[in-house]
């Protein structure tokens, strides 16, 4: 062993003890929310810091987290609330390395779904259930939703909060896509009509595996999907037609599908560029805050296909080792508020669809969802839920985009 491979392996040896020392939570002072009153919560959460990590791709997101909700919670809980963008995969890496070391954490809330919120549920990197002990839960909230049961088919048990509701549109400007493509046969026949003006993100882009798997939807069902094992073989079989499909659709793409968009920003940009023709967004807002800052045409417009679009809820949840759950419940309940959900709703802040139970609501907090300006280019809300498709379950996710980039990319 060389001197500097001994001086760098005695760091990291360092770092871990230091970690694992100073760090280690102490079982005599962490407290357990879950037997305590919701006045003793609040009291202990009273004047503490917490601390929300998610994905920070969007500024508008950021501004909303970092403007109204940090200065709301501020005001009424005496609690200062940061915003920490980093993208999950980072955020489950952290996690999981801190549970390694038996450190105490830096996270207090956690934006999650889909098959992070499996891998963090099962390897033990949430605390829960936590649900229960928020009024505005029970308030407002109805818990045999299947969307607040299941996330992507995988129970959720209490460990995670609804956060907001999201369903795949796609987005065109009217003046140059009149009639836009409502299903896969017309979106084929529509690149072929523009060949090299078609594109999406490739995996494992959030809102482009999306699209993959509307496509294949479109092409073969969702039903057999929905319970089906995360085998393989089965998935390999079941998706057999829709990777024929993105076959023969490829060299109609944008640079002959030989190369995709790596995040749904760029394409974005090459929408508005006018280099494609098409935007797909899992915010159903999206046109209209993208219009209202100039970076869409005037005349974009939102389309669903005709048999429907995926849509599916994101939650909030707690690390087990957060070191501020008082804190966090006090956030995340004031997030499930009326307030806080119209202010998400809104295209000017966010445009995220509101996660409460519409019968649950007075008469005077439904007007205040419904003076929400939705803008321009925004389907209305129950078109989009009658139009409504179920997610895969979790554990399928990876194993059809391993798939489909084993045949189409690689």
């Amino acid at each position: 062993m060389n001197i500097r491979t001994f001086v760098c392996m005695t760091v990291v040896l360092i770092l871990l003890l230091s970690v694992g020392c100073e760090g280690r939570q102490d079982p005599e002072t962490e407290i357990n929310p879950a037997e305590m009153s919701w006045e003793e919560i609040l009291e202990e959460a009273q004047g503490t810091e917490v601390r929300f990590y998610g994905w920070g791709g969007d500024q508008a997101i950021n501004d909303w987290m970092n403007g109204f909700v940090a200065d709301r919670i501020a005001e009424k809980y005496d609690i200062i609330f940061e915003w920490v963008p980093m993208n999950i995969d980072e955020i489950l890496n952290k996690l999981q390395g801190e549970k390694q070391a038996d450190a105490r954490g830096t996270a207090d809330m956690v934006w999650i779904n889909g098959e992070n919120f499996y891998t963090a549920k099962t390897n033990d990197l949430l605390y829960g259930p936590f649900t229960e002990s928020l009024p505005n839960f029970h308030g407002y909230i109805d818990p045999e939703d299947v969307e607040v049961k299941y996330d992507f088919g995988f129970p959720t048990e209490g460990f995670e909060a609804p956060f907001g509701k999201a369903q795949l549109v796609m987005i065109y400007d009217e003046e140059r896509t009149p009639n836009p493509p409502v299903n896969h046969v017309e979106l084929l026949e529509y690149a072929k009509q523009h060949p090299g003006e078609l594109t999406f993100p490739a995996p494992p882009d959030f809102t482009g595996s999306a699209f993959i798997r509307n496509l294949i939807y479109d092409i073969v069902g969702y039903e057999q999907f929905i319970g089906m094992e995360a085998d393989e073989d089965t998935v390999r079989e079941a998706i057999a037609p829709g990777i024929e499909y993105f076959k023969e659709l490829k060299p109609y793409l944008w640079r002959e599908g030989e190369t995709y968009p790596a995040t749904i920003a760029q394409q974005e940009n090459l929408f508005a560029d006018g280099e494609v023709r098409m935007v797909m967004a899992y915010n159903s807002n999206l046109v209209a805050q993208r219009i209202s800052s100039g970076m869409f045409p005037e005349t974009s417009t939102s389309v669903i296909f005709e048999g429907g679009t995926i849509g599916n809820g994101h939650f909030i949840a707690i690390p087990f080792n957060s070191p501020n759950k008082a804190g966090a419940l006090v956030a995340i309940n004031d997030i499930l508020s009326v307030e806080t959900q119209a202010s998400k709703y809104d295209p000017e802040n966010w445009g995220d669809l509101p996660v409460l139970e519409n019968s649950k609501l007075s008469e005077e907090e439904r007007r205040i969802f419904d003076e929400v300006e939705l803008g321009q280019g925004v389907l209305p809300q129950e078109v989009l839920l009658e139009n409504r498709l179920p997610e895969v379950p979790a554990p399928l996710v990876p194993v059809i985009e391993r798939i489909w980039m084993e045949n189409i990319v690689e």
